[in-house]
């Protein structure tokens, strides 16, 4: 990326708006998907884990997922210089803080 363009991302409409329309929650229709058998028992062994039915569970961490996309997908344009304090701050990250460095020190889980 150069320091003359500006960040984009490729998204029909404004995100925000498309958000907002998935946030409305009227009942629509269905959606019929092929799955492995695994993979449905992982989703309903999740579902049941969260007290929900596949369907909301499914639903939900769609729609989560299909919000969480959209709004990644952002157009924000800088001039050079603030383009040039913009890449010193994501090159220069805070030091690590005392919750951060108690975490490192922790055995995962899955190491135990």
């Amino acid at each position: 990326m150069s320091k003359s363009s500006p960040t984009a991302a490729s998204v029909s409409g404004d995100p925000a708006s498309a958000v907002a329309r998935a946030t409305r929650g009227r009942r629509g229709g269905s959606v019929n998907l092929r799955i492995e058998a695994e993979t449905r028992r992982l989703i309903d062994d999740a579902a049941t884990a969260l007290g929900k039915t596949r369907t909301e569970f499914m639903i939900e961490s769609a729609r989560r997922e299909a919000i969480d996309v959209l709004l990644d997908q952002r157009l924000f344009t800088l001039d050079a210089e603030r383009y040039d304090a913009f890449v010193r701050a994501l090159d220069a990250p805070p030091a690590p803080g005392p919750k951060l460095e108690a975490l490192m020190r922790r055995i995962p889980q899955w190491d135990r």
